[in-house]
């Protein structure tokens, strides 16, 4: 016996290393050792051994291939485990597959416990992409054994429960004693071999499922748990069907099977109530203390005992209850219900008769109640709203009145009127569309004004409109400066003016565009400084003195610009210069030669010296702030720059003292 054991075991372990563990089927020459797996073809299930939880014990058993997280449907040795990794699967010459523990080989752990008569090839264990372990005969193909017929705690597609009436075996799920521990359990899912009863021996609450009773045979339709799917199997009998479901999962207080006792009704929807039981019509607490005091209602309802109790055929009736679902019905939540009638006592139906007329009463008492609240509230939205609404208008009609009172109180000041033919007003709804409503990609640059966008009218027409921020250091003056004068001041080195916009809190400019931008932009650049060549600087030094001789001495109107610089002389597609941005012109009558002022605006740098100390100005402080435009187009450097590494206090510094030195530029 001990050589016959010795043989088996070195037979077992060249076995071992000749089995390839990545196969789905085992033969009669062949083992699957702890550690060895077989392996479905669509890689959809594994079996092998494994250790559940925090166990120490190996059991033989199928798993999710593709699940994350080891999920066991199906155990073979679940009361008998395995100590230690000596466990090894094969199939034995009876056909039967046969699991042995290597240090006890002559009693099996498991086996299939079937009558085969076969070769040594003719039998075959195959692990199919359904979770199935079936076991064949390879000659004939028929199927010998199959692990879904003895399922565990987990029902798979394809797999059926119940009772066989032919075969008169009876399938049914038996769940585990403990995460760690897949020992029978005393609650299972079983058929019963009643004509018109199902019962359920479990404490699991989870139940979904509905069976059709009929002569022969059942229907039952069940969802399944990870795959999701829903299955139709017809069956010989009555079928149950257990689901694990997450923790997490929230469970209604009408799940438990019985939970209000016989002849009650447990509504999950007891919001309205303190306790979700409640008894069928006719029907009272069997014991009011558990019901009331104690909400347990286990106890069930019993019939009312009335003082008088009609007779048959004396007023007696029938209450239909509606949106009832029946224990074991799952159909009933996809048809909104089904309905029962209970009948009646002649006094009992008077009284339910009476309340109910009382409850459709307080019904329309509420329905009443609850429109009159929401149209309330309906009405006092649309009032504030529409209050809103005209506030909004209100104030933006305030503010263009605002601007317009300004621009007609500096009409009166200056000759002509505010018809000027070139100015028009443009609607918000234009700008917005020549600008794209104002795109980051359409900015041109920033200034005191604010941001100025590159638009493009309905006539193909390209402009620049200057949007005034409201937090800029301008306002109302400079905006109309800029409408009044450059409307009035028609020259070809001065910017011209299209129209305006006054819609909104913004009010814009609206300008012919010019498309290579201000004059700072060439000369501080050092790649587009040389396209200035001398005659074209020359050019524009004589474009911007004419500009300067129009506005203090050929237009109608004498006018001191006071914030002239590079960055506000703009280039038109010849390099032809023109003056822009007159926010902080100032009118001079005929004879006025000066002013002062104690408001200094401008651009240091550019303002004389008696305008920044004194604040006085003239024509002489644009003439002065023109010099030093003429030297920044002659040197190439900005006066004063920010952008200087080497800070000049000022460039009218550098020139001659009048002791016949020359400067160096």
């Amino acid at each position: 016996m001990d050589f016959r054991k010795l043989f088996l075991h070195s037979s077992l372990l060249v076995l071992h290393f000749a089995f390839s563990s990545s196969k789905d089927t085992i033969t009669i020459n062949q083992t699957i050792h702890d550690g060895d797996f077989l392996i479905s073809r669509e890689n959809n299930f594994a079996l092998g051994f494994f250790s559940p939880g925090s166990s120490r014990f190996r059991y033989l058993g199928i798993w999710f291939r593709k699940v994350r997280e080891q999920t066991v449907v199906w155990v073979a040795n679940r009361d008998d485990p395995i100590n230690g990794s000596s466990g090894v699967l094969s199939i034995d010459q009876y056909g039967n597959l046969v699991l042995h523990s290597y240090h006890n080989l002559k009693v099996p752990v498991w086996s299939t416990n079937v009558s085969v008569e076969a070769t040594d090839t003719c039998v075959v264990a195959q692990l199919l992409d359904t979770g199935n372990l079936v076991l064949f005969d390879d000659r004939s193909k028929s199927t010998v054994w199959e692990s879904f017929d003895h399922p565990t705690d987990t029902m798979l597609p394809g797999m059926k429960l119940g009772l066989d009436r032919r075969t008169g075996m009876n399938r049914f799920l038996i769940s585990w004693r403990s995460a760690a521990d897949p020992e029978l359990e005393t609650s299972h899912f079983r058929s019963t071999q009643k004509d018109h009863h199902r019962s359920l021996s479990t404490g699991v609450q989870n139940i979904f499922g509905e069976a059709f009773l009929g002569p022969g045979k059942v229907m039952h339709i069940y969802s399944m748990l990870v795959l999701s799917t829903i299955k139709m199997r017809h069956m010989r009998h009555t079928l149950f069907l257990m689901l694990r479901y997450p923790k997490s999962t929230p469970r209604s207080p009408c799940d438990p099977y019985g939970h209000c006792g016989t002849y009650g009704i447990c509504d999950p929807e007891f919001l309205s109530r303190r306790f979700e039981c409640d008894c069928l019509p006719g029907y009272e607490p069997k014991s009011p203390r558990d019901w009331h005091i104690l909400k347990d209602a286990s106890g069930g309802c019993v019939r009312k005992r009335l003082e008088s109790t009609s007779l048959c055929g004396h007023g007696e009736g029938f209450v239909k209850v509606a949106n009832v679902k029946v224990p074991d019905t799952s159909a009933a939540v996809w048809g909104r219900g089904k309905y029962i009638y209970v009948r009646v006592d002649a006094v009992e139906l008077a009284e339910i008769a009476e309340k109910w007329n009382g409850f459709l009463k307080r019904k329309d008492m509420l329905a009443i109640l609850v429109i009159s609240v929401v149209s309330a509230w309906f009405v006092i939205i649309l009032f504030t709203y529409l209050w809103l609404k005209k506030k909004k208008k209100r104030v933006r009609n305030k503010w263009n009145k605002r601007w317009l009172d300004t621009i007609g109180t500096v009409e009166n000041q200056v000759e002509g009127s505010m018809s000027h033919p070139e100015i028009a007003f443009f609607n918000l709804s234009t700008i917005l569309a020549a600008t794209n409503s104002f795109s980051p990609a359409n900015k041109l640059g920033q200034g005191g004004f604010g941001v100025v966008y590159k638009g493009k009218l309905s006539n193909g027409k390209e402009v620049a409109v200057k949007r005034l921020s409201k937090d800029s250091g301008q306002g109302i003056d400079e905006f109309k400066n800029e409408v009044l004068l450059i409307a009035k001041l028609q020259h070809q080195n001065l910017v011209k003016l299209l129209g305006c916009c006054i819609q909104g809190e913004e009010p814009m400019l609206v300008y012919e565009y010019m498309p290579n931008k201000s004059l700072d932009s060439f000369l501080f650049n050092e790649t587009r400084r040389s396209i200035l060549d001398w005659r074209k600087r020359f050019d524009i030094i004589v474009g911007i003195a004419r500009g300067i001789l129009y506005i203090h001495q050929d237009s109608r109107l004498k006018i001191i610009h006071r914030d002239l610089k590079t960055s506000n002389i703009l280039l038109d597609e010849e390099m032809n210069p023109k003056i822009s941005d007159f926010g902080l012109a100032r009118i001079f009558k005929g004879d006025q030669t000066h002013e002062k002022t104690n408001r200094i605006v401008g651009t240091f740098g550019y303002m004389s010296p008696e305008y920044v100390v004194f604040g006085k100005f003239s024509t002489k402080s644009d003439v002065f702030s023109f010099g030093i435009i003429l030297l920044e187009i002659i040197t190439g450097k900005r006066n004063n720059s920010f952008y200087q590494e080497d800070f000049y206090p000022s460039m009218i510094g550098k020139f001659p003292d009048f002791s016949g030195k020359p400067p160096e530029i």
